[in-house]
């Protein structure tokens, strides 16, 4: 009886981190940085790009294995996705924003304390996509 308990508390997780909603207004936004930053469950990065780089990051997200566009525009000069695990499906959104000629990536987890480097590697490899 107890397995069955147990089962059906997984079930019902795993059945609220893939169907709870994700509110554009809670996840579409910015924080203020001036750099680099890494943190438990996400890291924030700044990159120095062409006036263009908004644009052709969004094509290298939207060619990324199991990721939404959440919220935003290139010509609104922000944008927000959603990039899922593969297995359990758990969300990580990803808010990206242009100013003159600099990109700010902020990656973070919305389940957890830690994503084990997850959303710093995701990061990183639209980073060295985006360049030259």
């Amino acid at each position: 009886m107890a397995l069955w308990v147990v089962l059906a508390v997984v079930a019902v997780l795993l059945g609220y981190v893939r169907l709870a909603p994700s509110d554009p207004e809670t996840w579409h936004v910015m924080p203020q940085t001036s750099g680099d930053k890494d943190f438990g469950n996400g890291v924030i990065r700044v990159v120095s790009g062409a006036p263009d780089g908004l644009e052709r990051l969004d094509g290298i997200v939207m060619q990324s294995p199991r990721t939404t566009r959440l919220a935003g525009s290139t010509g609104a000069g922000m944008l927000t996705y959603v990039t899922r695990s593969a297995l359990f499906g758990f969300p990580d959104y990803t808010t990206v924003q242009q100013d003159a000629e600099t990109v700010t990536i902020y990656a973070r987890a919305r389940f957890g304390r830690s994503d084990m480097g997850v959303n710093r590697d995701r990061v990183q490899g639209w980073i060295d996509a985006l360049q030259p």
